[in-house]
Protein backbone atom coordinates (compact mmCIF):
# COMPACT_ATOMS: atom_id res chain seq x y z
CA UNK A 1 0.00 0.00 0.00
CA UNK A 2 1.39 3.04 -0.88
CA UNK A 3 0.40 6.34 0.85
CA UNK A 4 1.46 10.38 -0.50
CA UNK A 5 1.11 13.01 1.29
CA UNK A 6 -0.27 16.43 0.71
CA UNK A 7 1.23 19.45 1.84
CA UNK A 8 -1.33 22.20 2.27
CA UNK A 9 0.13 25.66 2.87
CA UNK A 10 -1.47 28.44 4.47
CA UNK A 11 -2.93 31.40 1.96
CA UNK A 12 -0.75 34.29 2.34
CA UNK A 13 -2.46 38.22 1.84
CA UNK A 14 -0.78 39.79 -1.77
CA UNK A 15 -2.47 42.78 -1.51
CA UNK A 16 -4.77 45.06 0.89
CA UNK A 17 -7.68 47.40 0.20
CA UNK A 18 -9.41 49.33 2.95
CA UNK A 19 -12.51 51.41 2.22
CA UNK A 20 -15.03 53.14 4.11
CA UNK A 21 -16.69 50.23 5.67
CA UNK A 22 -14.91 46.76 4.34
CA UNK A 23 -11.08 45.19 5.07
CA UNK A 24 -10.49 43.39 1.46
CA UNK A 25 -7.53 40.99 1.26
CA UNK A 26 -6.43 39.40 -2.05
CA UNK A 27 -4.40 35.84 -1.49
CA UNK A 28 -2.39 33.86 -2.74
CA UNK A 29 -4.74 31.26 -3.47
CA UNK A 30 -6.48 33.39 -5.39
CA UNK A 31 -9.38 34.14 -2.56
CA UNK A 32 -10.40 37.68 -2.16
CA UNK A 33 -12.18 38.18 1.61
CA UNK A 34 -13.87 40.78 2.33
CA UNK A 35 -14.95 41.32 6.31
CA UNK A 36 -16.64 44.56 7.88
CA UNK A 37 -14.63 46.97 9.37
CA UNK A 38 -16.97 46.83 12.38
CA UNK A 39 -14.51 43.54 13.34
CA UNK A 40 -11.67 46.02 13.67
CA UNK A 41 -12.78 48.69 15.77
CA UNK A 42 -9.00 50.91 15.26
CA UNK A 43 -9.62 50.51 11.91
CA UNK A 44 -13.57 51.39 11.75
CA UNK A 45 -11.89 54.56 13.84
CA UNK A 46 -9.46 55.27 11.87
CA UNK A 47 -8.76 58.09 9.02
CA UNK A 48 -8.10 57.17 5.21
CA UNK A 49 -4.78 58.33 5.81
CA UNK A 50 -4.07 56.10 8.25
CA UNK A 51 -5.96 53.17 7.07
CA UNK A 52 -4.06 52.90 4.32
CA UNK A 53 -0.31 53.19 6.21
CA UNK A 54 -0.39 49.76 6.23
CA UNK A 55 2.19 46.78 5.13
CA UNK A 56 2.59 42.91 5.01
CA UNK A 57 4.16 41.18 7.70
CA UNK A 58 5.26 37.73 8.60
CA UNK A 59 5.76 37.48 4.52
CA UNK A 60 1.92 37.98 3.87
CA UNK A 61 0.72 36.23 7.00
CA UNK A 62 -0.24 39.10 8.45
CA UNK A 63 -0.74 42.89 8.41
CA UNK A 64 0.36 46.01 9.77
CA UNK A 65 -1.02 49.30 11.03
CA UNK A 66 1.59 51.36 12.49
CA UNK A 67 -0.70 54.34 12.94
CA UNK A 68 -3.28 52.97 15.55
CA UNK A 69 -1.52 49.79 16.38
CA UNK A 70 -3.05 47.08 14.94
CA UNK A 71 -2.29 43.98 13.25
CA UNK A 72 -4.26 41.67 12.08
CA UNK A 73 -3.51 37.78 10.81
CA UNK A 74 -4.97 36.23 7.74
CA UNK A 75 -5.33 33.26 9.24
CA UNK A 76 -7.80 34.66 11.86
CA UNK A 77 -9.33 36.48 8.62
CA UNK A 78 -10.27 32.94 6.47
CA UNK A 79 -11.23 31.48 10.04
CA UNK A 80 -13.82 34.36 10.23
CA UNK A 81 -12.55 35.54 13.61
CA UNK A 82 -13.23 39.72 14.46
CA UNK A 83 -10.77 41.53 16.59
CA UNK A 84 -9.84 39.75 19.94
CA UNK A 85 -9.31 43.29 21.92
CA UNK A 86 -10.96 44.03 24.61
CA UNK A 87 -13.53 46.59 25.55
CA UNK A 88 -11.82 48.29 27.69
CA UNK A 89 -8.32 48.18 26.00
CA UNK A 90 -10.02 49.64 23.16
CA UNK A 91 -11.63 51.87 25.19
CA UNK A 92 -8.36 53.26 26.12
CA UNK A 93 -7.26 53.36 22.90
CA UNK A 94 -9.65 56.33 21.85
CA UNK A 95 -9.50 58.04 24.49
CA UNK A 96 -6.21 58.37 23.77
CA UNK A 97 -6.94 59.40 20.17
CA UNK A 98 -9.34 62.21 21.96
CA UNK A 99 -6.59 63.66 23.63
CA UNK A 100 -3.72 63.41 21.30
CA UNK A 101 -6.35 65.02 18.67
CA UNK A 102 -7.43 68.29 21.51
CA UNK A 103 -3.89 69.02 22.00
CA UNK A 104 -2.36 69.28 18.33
CA UNK A 105 -5.60 71.87 17.84
CA UNK A 106 -4.24 73.86 20.84
CA UNK A 107 -0.80 74.17 19.57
Amino acid sequence: MTTSVIEISEPTAESVKVSENTLSVDLSDGRTISVPLEWFPRLLHATRVERNNLRLIGRGHGIHWEDIDEDINIEGLILGRPSGESQESFRNWLAQRKIGKSSIKKK
